[in-house]
């Protein structure tokens, strides 16, 4: 089950939610409108390669102090 970023078109607050389907009602956390603009989202990966074409290790976000894979060049 894929989360899509909505925002809401009554208050304008940004949200995400876990939905099962496409055609799911979605409804803003905040005001409960049902007037909510899906979102295009990037796909978040791991393991990806830095822009130097070197492979980084695999691992999940960026730790901040090198071998993480956020390609900061720790």
């Amino acid at each position: 089950m894929p989360i899509y970023e909505f925002r809401c078109e009554e208050c304008e607050k940004p949200f995400e939610k876990l939905v099962r389907t496409f055609r799911e009602e979605v409804a803003c956390p905040g005001c409960g409108s049902a007037s909510v603009e899906r979102l295009l989202s990037t796909f978040a990966m791991s393991g990806g390669g830095s822009s130097s074409g070197s492979a980084a290790p695999m691992g999940g976000g960026c730790c901040g102090r090198g071998g993480c894979g956020c390609g900061a060049g720790h």
